[in-house]
């Protein structure tokens, strides 16, 4: 089984010494410096670079850069979506946001482990997880999404937070680590 096939499966995997996965990363990382030299003017030729670099990048989404990304293929962004600056996909597994994002600046996705034993994290050991983020979901400056997590549609998760654990739909998370402090209703008539 291939270092690739191993990371796809979700098992312990040589991240840092495996030559396919190092051209991989490299060549994700052009693109990306690509996208994030082009003047903001050229939209077509920005899109043109994300459709190529990612699994899906929704139609009327928007990613400023400069952001950041180890291999892109594993990156799907949903329909009308707003990144804001400084975003990193740390995409060893799946990463998914749902249609109607906001995502604000700086923040991470981060679906690799590494070992707690020295011996093994020394080998370059990791293995990656999926993160899934729900539709409507607003997360605030430097939020981290760290391995495994799912976010559920319409979450709102406060700037600052890391979140270890499953957030549900319509819930608003803070801390660190990120707690559900109360739901969202979506029917409710909040003041300004």
């Amino acid at each position: 089984m291939s270092e690739r096939e191993k990371m796809k499966a979700g098992q312990w995997y040589d991240a840092n010494y495996d030559e396919e996965l190092l051209a991989m990363r490299q060549k994700a990382q052009g693109l990306a410096k690509k996208y994030n030299d082009c003047l903001s003017e050229d939209s077509q030729q920005k899109e043109a670079f994300l459709r190529q670099l990612f699994a899906h990048f929704g139609d009327k989404s928007q990613l400023l850069a400069p952001f950041y990304v180890d291999y892109g293929f594993n990156v799907s962004i949903g329909d009308d979506c707003f990144i804001n600056y400084s975003a990193y996909f740390m995409d060893g597994a799946p990463i998914s946001l749902g249609d109607h994002c906001f995502i604000g600046p700086f923040c991470g996705f981060y679906t690799a482990q590494h070992h707690l034993q020295i011996k093994k994290r020394n080998q370059g050991l990791e293995r990656a997880l999926p993160i899934k983020v729900g539709a409507n979901c607003w997360l605030g400056a430097n939020v981290s999404v760290m391995p495994g997590v799912s976010i559920g549609s319409g979450a709102v998760i406060g700037a600052g937070s890391v979140v270890t654990k499953d957030i549900p739909d319509n819930a608003l998370a803070v801390g660190v680590p990120a707690k559900v402090v109360r739901y969202i209703d979506q029917d409710e008539d909040l003041a300004d």
